[in-house]
């Protein structure tokens, strides 16, 4: 268990991120999405898969809920933050179901027979270490914003308003869930700098995107989803180097950090790091911390 000092840190970053969310964050599902432009949504069955995709990566919720609350016994500000995430990503899986059937993309029966295949499979924590859980957490909330981010962008240029204003409340939702985790990670740097550099580091190191190995079609999907842009320079250049910079760390910070070298990157990167210099990010600067957009 942490120590009491961190649960009441962690406690009041919750409170902040609570606040602000009731504030300035919450949109309805039923009458914030302009259902009412459907008649303007083109047929695209790239976009439709990209969608029902990321639906199916959502409906894990039942199981990132429990994964990551057994994790979390006596922390009373990270638990509920947790309960919150969970009702945000339940509408995320919810709007994008509906995106499908109101658009007649999908029927009725397709996306139960979907939610079947999907929920008959149990994704896993990739971490035991509740430290290491929220760097993970951290750099997978920034790597599924910018997914819905390139999502949107793709959906604009399609002529898809329906669906473009879909991605920008959900990416907007994923972006304020990393900039939670990456508070919870400065209140570790501060308690423990080596200790977190060495979690983060590896989790750079052996990032791989929730549920990519449990989805149907998956290397189908994976190989659409390309077509957005998301790959391994993608992951340096939009998610690792941005979250550096909002901790105000460097690259010399991690690639301190000795490990052999290992897979890295969301699963349509497949990228490995060079084994001879165990190297975290390439040689590029100029990253720039990603806004909600």
């Amino acid at each position: 268990m942490t120590s009491r000092a961190l649960r009441e840190a962690f406690h009041r970053e919750y409170m902040t991120f609570f606040e602000r969310a009731e504030r300035t964050r919450r949109w309805n599902l039923f009458e914030d999405v302009p259902w009412d432009r459907l008649d303007e949504v083109p047929r695209d069955d790239r976009l439709a898969l990209c969608a029902e995709t990321f639906c199916g990566v959502e409906m894990f919720l039942p199981d990132y809920l429990r994964e990551h609350l057994s994790l979390l016994a006596g922390d009373y500000g990270q638990a509920w933050f947790a309960a919150n995430w969970g009702y945000e990503e339940a509408k995320h899986s919810l709007v994008l179901r509906e995106y499908l059937r109101r658009t007649g993309q999908r029927t009725e029966e397709q996306l139960h027979d979907y939610a079947e295949q999907v929920l008959a499979r149990r994704w896993r924590a990739p971490h035991d270490d509740p430290r290491r859980m929220t760097c993970y957490l951290a750099v997978q909330e920034l790597t599924t914003f910018v997914i819905y981010r390139k999502q949107r962008e793709l959906a604009r240029r399609t002529g898809d308003p329906v669906l473009a204003e879909v991605y920008r409340f959900v990416a907007r939702d994923e972006m304020a869930h990393s900039r939670f985790y990456q508070r919870m990670l400065a209140v570790h740097l501060d308690d423990d700098r080596a200790g977190t550099l060495a979690d983060l580091a590896h989790v750079v190191r052996t990032f791989r995107m929730p549920a990519e190995d449990l989805l149907p079609d998956y290397d189908e999907r994976i190989t659409v989803m390309r077509t957005a842009g998301v790959d391994a320079r993608v992951f340096f250049t939009e998610v690792v180097l941005p979250l550096l910079a909002a901790l105000g760390l460097t690259r010399g910070d991690l690639f301190s950090v000795p490990v052999g070298p290992v897979p890295v990157g969301p699963a349509s990167a497949r990228a490995v790091l060079p084994a001879q210099t165990g190297a975290v990010v390439p040689a590029q600067a100029g990253a720039t911390v990603p806004t909600e957009g």
